[in-house]
């Protein structure tokens, strides 16, 4: 399989930077959203024909490392004890 950034891109001038499948303008969040719904690769590949299973592979792996550096990261601030 090729590298994520080898597949999905971001690029301000395409679908307002929104990250895409290079050389297209289907949008990561659109086919993460469909295998959600319960869509398989082979419907979206047939409702998006230039997208390939290493593309639909790579929006998953994207997406499991954004959602990991998310919950990695305190999300309130870490009360201070009192001196006692």
């Amino acid at each position: 399989m090729k590298k994520i950034p080898d597949i999905i891109v971001r690029n301000p001038k395409i679908c307002g930077g929104e990250p895409t499948i290079r050389g297209t303008r289907v949008l990561a969040k659109t086919i993460l959203a469909s295998l959600a719904s319960g869509d398989r690769a082979e419907g979206l590949i047939r409702s998006f024909p230039t997208l390939t299973h290493d593309d639909i592979e790579a929006v998953i792996a994207y997406s499991a490392s954004i959602a990991m550096k998310s919950l990695s990261r305190p999300t309130t601030k870490p009360r201070r004890r009192k001196a006692a």
